[in-house]
Parts: C-alpha cells; sequence; structure tokens
C-alpha cells in the first residue's frame, strides 16, 4: 500500500466572517468617534471595556470557531476535526465511501460553496467549490477501489 498523502486541507467557507468583521469596524468607529468625548474618565474606561466586549463576542469568538474547524482529505480517508480546547475528530476510510452528496441553502449557491455530505455520517460544513470537493473524493474513491481490486 502507499503513503498516505494529503490531498487537501479545507475551512469552511470565509463569508463567515463577514458579519464579525463588520462588528469589528463598527466597533473601531464608535470608540475613535466618541473616546475622549465624555467628562469623566470613568466613562471613557466604560467605553473602551464594552468596546473590547463587543470586539470579543463579536469578532474573536465567530474566528475562532471558524479557524477551530478543519476539513482534510488524503489518499486513504476524510477527517473532520473541530474544537479548540476539547478536539474531536471524525474520519472515514475511502474505500468505505459509497454516497458523497452535496447539499446548498441559501447564499450557499452564489459562493458555489456547499456541504459535502459523505456517508450520511460525515459532513464537511460550507466548504468552497463544492463540487469540486465532491469530484475530488469521488476520484479518489474509485483509485482507491481500483487499487484495492488490483491487490
Amino acid at each position: 500500500m502507499t503513503d498516505e498523502r494529503v490531498v487537501a486541507r479545507l475551512r469552511p467557507h470565509a463569508r463567515a466572517l463577514f458579519w464579525p468583521t463588520l462588528v469589528l469596524l463598527a466597533v473601531a468607529a464608535g470608540v475613535g468617534f466618541l473616546s475622549g468625548t465624555f467628562r469623566e474618565q470613568w466613562q471613557n474606561t466604560a467605553l473602551l471595556s464594552v468596546a473590547g466586549a463587543l470586539v470579543l463576542l463579536g469578532w474573536l469568538v465567530p474566528l475562532l470557531r471558524w479557524s477551530s474547524r478543519n476539513y482534510t482529505i488524503t489518499t486513504r480517508r476524510v477527517v473532520v476535526s473541530s474544537g479548540l480546547i476539547a478536539r474531536s475528530r471524525h474520519e472515514v476510510l475511502l474505500l468505505k465511501i459509497s454516497d458523497i452528496t452535496v447539499e446548498r441553502r441559501g447564499l450557499q449557491s452564489v459562493f458555489r460553496s456547499g456541504d459535502v455530505v459523505v456517508n450520511d455520517t460525515i459532513v464537511l460544513a460550507d466548504v468552497p467549490s463544492a463540487a469540486l470537493v465532491q469530484a475530488a473524493i469521488h476520484d479518489l474513491v474509485e483509485s482507491t477501489a481500483r487499487a484495492a481490486r488490483s491487490l
């Protein structure tokens, strides 16, 4: 059997960061406009504290959630990893794959992204170029099956 090689490493589509980035820009604009306008020091400190909380909850948490989900496609398996502190990992061998479907909702069609569902057990949620990912997995499954039959 050949060595396992990584074919693709993916994350969910980056448009998930659109609204959090708008929150970050709005908070930065608001702080830039309002900082130093209050007479009392505690009011300026409160403004910075509220802005920090908004940035933490509105931008940093979604960014960390997005960056903690990874999809890896290798020459032997498909792996879904998620989580920052408690990491979970789901994988399926290419030899066990019998069904690969793409599901699209809302704006996913516009951005050509979608959910690639493998055997109704593993979901690569909102991957960019979902049809291409589906075709790549399908080709890998076929070549793996061909190699297994020739042994």
